[in-house]
């Protein structure tokens, strides 16, 4: 299986798991020249109302390299940050919401996923 195929099968578990957890999907796999997000949801569940959430889905199938979250360094971060400003800036209806970046480490099989889903894993400097 390809390592796009495994990515794919990974983040449809993530975004099922999103799903029971309330949120709603807006966009997948956003492109543009600074790279991808995997997920864009939508979190109508917080105190504070409605936030939009850009979701970093990551797999790891060895441990001793660090879990999902862990892989998410600086300079993804950074490139994470510069895609969410192109999507704001392309989806307008959305800028008003207060964001925030998620990152789910998976780990198990999509059959059996384990998460790893740690919320506001990063802030946008």
């Amino acid at each position: 299986m390809s390592t796009r195929a495994i990515g794919e099968l990974w983040e449809s578990a993530a975004l099922a798991h999103l799903r029971k957890a309330g949120f709603e999907l807006v966009a997948r796999n956003f492109h543009c020249r600074y790279g991808e997000i995997d997920l864009v949801m939508l979190d109508r569940g917080g105190c504070d109302g409605d936030a939009l959430v850009f979701v970093e889905v990551r797999y790891r199938d060895d441990a001793t390299r660090g879990g999902g979250t862990a892989s998410v360094g600086a300079a993804k971060q950074r490139k994470l940050v510069q895609t969410a400003q192109m999507f704001l800036q392309a989806h307008a209806r959305f800028a008003h919401l207060p964001c925030r970046f998620d990152v789910i480490g998976c780990a198990g099989t999509p059959l059996q996923p384990v998460f790893e889903w740690t919320r506001n894993a990063f802030e946008a400097v």
